[in-house]
C-alpha cells in the first residue's frame, strides 16, 4: 500500500481532513426496514431512520434526472444529503405515494403559454404571464443563472421563492414575447 493509500484507508497521515472526503464518497441506501416517511398536519415529509427523526425532509431526483422512480436523494432543509432510495418500488405503498407526491411538488414546473409583461427594477424582473396552471405574477432576481436555456429552445426560469416555470419552445413567442422575454436571458 502506498502512502495515498495509507491516507484515505486510516484517514491522513497528518491527521487532516481526507477521511472526510472517503466518507463523503459513501452514499448510505435507506430501506422499508430503516427508514419510515410520514406527513405532518403542515404537509411537511419527515423520516425517521433509527432513532433518529429528520423534519421537513425534500427529494431530489438523482440519476438519470428526469427518472423520478429510482435514485432519489433524500435531503434535510440544509440541503444535506440524508440517504439514497435505490427504488421507489422497494417501499411500501402508502410510503411510495408520499414520496411521489413530494416529488411532483418539488419538480412542479407550469408551463408559460403567454407572456404578458416582463418588466426590471433594481436587478429584479418582474413577470406576468398565462401558464398552464393559470395566470401567473412572480420575481426573478437578475444574473445568477436564474433564467436558462435547457436546449436551443426550451428555457427555464426560477423565481426568488425557487418556484419553476418552462418556456418549452421559444420559437413559440409572438416578437414581442420574444423581446421581453430576451433582457432576462
Amino acid at each position: 500500500m502506498n502512502n495515498h493509500e495509507t491516507s484515505v484507508a486510516t484517514g491522513s497521515r497528518d491527521g487532516g481532513d481526507s477521511a472526510g472526503l472517503a466518507e463523503a464518497a459513501r452514499i448510505r441506501y435507506l430501506s422499508p426496514a430503516d427508514a419510515i416517511f410520514t406527513r405532518t398536519k403542515g404537509h411537511m415529509l419527515n423520516v425517521r431512520i433509527g432513532d433518529e427523526e429528520y423534519p421537513g425532509v425534500y427529494i431530489h431526483c438523482s440519476f438519470p434526472h428526469t427518472n423520478n422512480r429510482i435514485y432519489l436523494s433524500v435531503r434535510t432543509v440544509d440541503n444535506e444529503e440524508i440517504g439514497m432510495i435505490r427504488s421507489l418500488d422497494d417501499f411500501p405503498a402508502e410510503s411510495q405515494q408520499l414520496l411521489e407526491e413530494e416529488v411532483r411538488l418539488r419538480y412542479f414546473a407550469p408551463e408559460i403559454t403567454k407572456v404578458l409583461l416582463v418588466k426590471e427594477e433594481f436587478g429584479y424582473f418582474y413577470w406576468e404571464a398565462e401558464t398552464t396552471s393559470g395566470l401567473c405574477r412572480f420575481t426573478v432576481r437578475g444574473g445568477a443563472g436564474n433564467v436558462k436555456l435547457m436546449n436551443a429552445s426550451r428555457l427555464l426560469i426560477v423565481d426568488v421563492d425557487g418556484n419553476r416555470f418552462v418556456i418549452p419552445c421559444l420559437d413559440r413567442l409572438s416578437d414581442k414575447e420574444y423581446k421581453m422575454v430576451e433582457v432576462c436571458m
